[in-house]
């Protein structure tokens, strides 16, 4: 067995030591939960009698108490092509639960929205803190206090730190995560992204875009590139939270549904039990494992927000400090597109989840040791499964790399860091993928151009005003301006400026997507515009620099000798102004830009 990395050890002991007066309240809290949980023998008949009229044919196994009920959150809706499958989770996952003696009832719905509808429309402005609503759905669903356990159904951007950050709240229960897998390859990824740019400069319409994007994006199932939606997925193998192997195996196959099946069996065998409960597989070990799982595989930058905010729902603090010094120590060994030509499903093809954890578990690059809902440690999520006789589940060794351009073992890896660094100067701090950046785009110096809107840079491309080299600046970004949006659909113009040969870099107090692409950008730059941070100073034409070698970000403007920018009007309409509170009370983006948890004194 592999020595732990030194650097993973320092990290961790000092997540630990930072975190152990929240985290010790936490566990104590989440302990006198389990003592004061009601013997539903105790319960009132009336409380009862609501609680089961609904349960049609296990209303008689609930009324005697014959076993553990799981409670099912889902995220569920049809518009999301990857939440579309979990339309008849409910009814299998009953008769998965009876079974095992168990029964099963939905406890309550979240919503879920899809960033990849709402990219570049205003909509996007919710995106940021449907994750808060989201908690708050997973609160409400479990305050009944009906169930044994909990069956947490999402995977998409917000939705599964959201169900995370509230089922963290009932960590007394213990809680499996169940996806449903990624849809097929649909057209090459590089023809994708060149009909984006080709649309960017005009060269063809929004027919030719259209069915470019429907040729991506065409039929039930997570999208299929590596963004946030399916780092969530690996975050939940490298925390333990899914049956191992579940991430990326597609819907409506026969392992799906074994998979499917054995998670419920598993939520029902470790009910009434403290040891593997949410709040014990949730530590912080398994937090510093989502990171370097994250960085080993070049995942999505919105993580930089979510694992710090999924961490302090569980009492521990995680800086991006951490995350940078963390990259310097796990390299980069996978290479899905963006950064890649394949997609998840040949990413899982060559060996998926079960060898990049294996790999990384080889080299002493992650924690081994860590409780998880499935019967041993992290171990068991280093084999892949399979169906055996009688199609019953089984793990395989994974064997070696079956592409070795797209996966390859942590000793031979595609560059020895991870490739998400932290970026700080005189503008603030902020992160960079330098994952998806060709080396020698590290380092940008450049006359800034400022704006406001992504529509106005869209306005200046068209204009050929940014044919040059240029650090476009996007401010008033940030949790309180505006909900911190993705800006995306930036991506293909600036990737056609840099193209054209200029030196291109953008810096925001926004979000980019979970795919971020070749440009060179430091995002979530805090503190944000909006209350006088560094952006809000300056001005077009002053000199900014964002190099990723040095960890730079900075201008050699006097920012001091300036008033900030004009507090920009909260804008209307689209919900936007029913969320007000939100971004009211937000925090920084390194504290993962939330209200509620900013309320909550987390």
């Amino acid at each position: 067995m592999s020595k732990l990395n030194d650097t993973i050890h320092r990290v961790t002991e000092r997540v630990i030591e930072r975190s152990k007066p929240g985290r010790t309240a936490y566990l104590e809290m989440m302990d006198r939960e389990a003592d004061r949980m009601p013997e539903r023998s105790e319960v009132s008949c009336s409380v009862l009698a609501h609680a089961y009229a609904g349960a049609t044919e296990d209303q008689e196994a609930l009324k005697e108490g014959r076993g553990p009920n799981i409670g099912i959150v889902s995220a569920y809706n049809d518009m999301l092509s990857a939440h579309q499958p979990y339309g008849r989770y409910p009814e299998r996952m009953k008769i998965y639960a009876r079974e095992v003696g168990a029964t099963a009832q939905v406890a309550g719905a979240t919503p879920a929205m899809c960033d990849g509808v709402t990219q570049g429309e205003d909509g996007m402005e919710l995106s940021l803190f449907s994750r808060d609503v989201i908690a708050l759905s997973t609160a409400v669903a479990l305050s009944h206090q009906m169930y044994d356990g909990v069956a947490a159904l999402g995977i998409c951007d917000k939705i599964v730190p959201g169900l995370v950050i509230g089922a963290l709240r009932f960590g007394h229960l213990p809680c499996v995560f169940v996806p449903s897998g990624p849809m097929p390859s649909g057209i090459a990824n590089k023809e994708k992204q060149r009909v984006r740019q080709l649309y960017a400069e005009g060269k063809v319409g929004r027919d030719e875009l259209l069915a470019s994007e429907m040729g991506s994006y065409h039929s039930p199932g997570t999208c299929t590139f590596y963004g946030t939606a399916n780092s969530n997925q690996m975050m939940m193998e490298m925390m333990g939270l899914h049956i191992p192997g579940s991430a990326f195996v597609q819907p409506g196959t026969r392992l799906r549904q074994a998979l499917d099946k054995r998670a419920v069996h598993r939520i029902a065998e470790l009910s009434g039990t403290r040891e593997k409960n949410m709040a014990r597989c949730i530590d912080e070990k398994a937090i510093v494992n989502a990171a370097v799982g994250l960085l080993a595989t070049g995942g999505s930058t919105n993580h930089a927000i979510h694992i710090p905010a999924m961490a302090r729902a569980a009492g521990i603090i995680f800086d991006w400090n951490d995350l940078s010094e963390l990259s310097r120590a796990v390299p980069l060994i996978a290479r899905v597109y963006p950064n890649g030509s394949g997609d998840v499903n040949h990413f899982h093809d060559a060996g998926g989840m079960g060898y990049v954890i294996g790999t990384l578990l080889d080299e002493g690059l992650c924690h081994r040791d860590i409780v998880t809902v499935s019967e041993g440690d992290l171990s068991d999520y280093a084999k892949e499964p399979g169906l055996g006789e009688d199609d019953a589940l089984v793990w395989r060794e994974t064997g070696e790399s079956g592409d070795i351009e797209m996966l390859r073992p942590a000793s031979d890896p595609f560059q020895p860091d991870g490739g998400m660094r932290l970026v700080e100067g005189n503008l603030g701090r902020g992160c960079f993928k330098s994952s998806a950046v060709e080396k020698e785009r590290w380092t940008i110096e450049a006359p800034c151009r400022v704006f406001e809107e992504q529509a106005d840079v869209m306005a200046a491309f068209k204009a050929g005003e940014l044919d040059r080299d240029v650090v476009v600046v996007v401010r008033h970004q940030g949790p309180r301006a505006n909900g911190m949006p993705e800006l995306h659909s930036l991506t293909p113009p600036l990737g056609v400026l840099q193209d054209r040969g200029y030196r291109v870099a953008l810096v925001t107090d926004g979000r980019m997507s979970g795919a971020s692409g070749k440009v060179p950008a430091a995002i979530h730059v805090t503190p944000e515009a909006l209350g006088g941070g560094p952006l809000s100073r300056l001005r077009d034409g002053d000199t900014v620099k964002v190099c990723a070698a040095t960890g730079e970000l900075s201008t050699t403007a006097d920012l001091d000798a300036r008033e900030p920018a004009a507090k920009p009007e909260p804008k209307l309409g689209v919900g936007r102004e029913l969320f007000a509170m939100f971004r009211h009370g937000a925090d920084g983006a390194e504290q993962g830009g939330s209200a509620m948890l900013a309320a909550a004194g987390l």
